[in-house]
């Protein structure tokens, strides 16, 4: 992960060529596939220091540009930074992060013209689940449940928008001119959002256990 010095010094060099940053759009992150048990305390501050602080440092460079200029930071979380689901405890806790950080960030510098919003992709068929590192402290009595949860998972992936889809509501988000705070990407993640705020929590709980064959 890029120091804050580095950061600073690309944030630098690309305001000195461009003479002005009117956007930031935060998408670097990974996940850790398993349990929550399975991770060391290590994998998940290496996670977050990625999925979250990442955020944090290219934003805190690019604020005292921005503060006197106006801007728009668009930061990619996920849906599941509102619907925690299984094997997936530390990313859906990093994007948890991102959602709180996002809105309270958002109060704070709306007075110098500056809007906070955050993407939510659901399932997007990109390279992140084969790219992302299993839990470094394998517990064998979650293997039969995690197999059942990665079948389930796939076919969800299978049938998941495209990159380019979130691209488009990226590029929406930043021209609206009247942003929203948080931008659900696709149709799934739409329904999913809508699911959660208005079903009963039990009743959604189970739908979601049932969805990844874990019920």
């Amino acid at each position: 992960m890029p120091s804050d010095a580095s950061v600073t010094a690309a944030v630098a060099a690309a305001h000195a060529e461009l003479g002005r940053i009117d956007l930031l759009v935060n998408n670097a992150g990974y996940a850790i596939s398993g349990a929550a048990e399975e991770s060391s305390t290590e994998q998940v501050r290496a996670l977050f220091d990625t999925n979250y602080l990442g955020v944090v440092r290219v934003t805190n460079a690019v604020l005292p540009i921005m503060r006197h200029q106006r801007g728009r930071i668009l930061n990619v979380g996920s849906v599941v930074g509102l619907i925690p689901g299984p094997f997936g405890a530390h990313y859906t806790a990093s994007k948890h992060a991102i959602e709180g950080y996002s809105e309270s960030l958002d109060h704070e510098v709306r007075p110098f013209g500056i809007r906070v919003a955050v993407i939510e992709p659901w399932a997007t068929k990109t390279s992140i689940e084969t790219n992302s590192p299993r839990g470094d402290r394998p517990v064998e009595a979650y293997s039969q449940t995690f197999a059942r949860y990665q079948a389930a998972f796939a076919a969800a992936m299978a049938d998941g928008d495209t990159a380019e889809a979130v691209a488009d509501t990226i590029l929406t988000a930043a021209q609206a001119s009247k942003p929203q705070l948080r931008y659900p990407s696709g149709k799934a993640a739409r329904q999913t959002a809508f699911a959660r705020r208005f079903l009963p929590r039990a009743l959604f709980d189970r739908t979601l256990r049932k969805q990844f064959n874990i019920a």
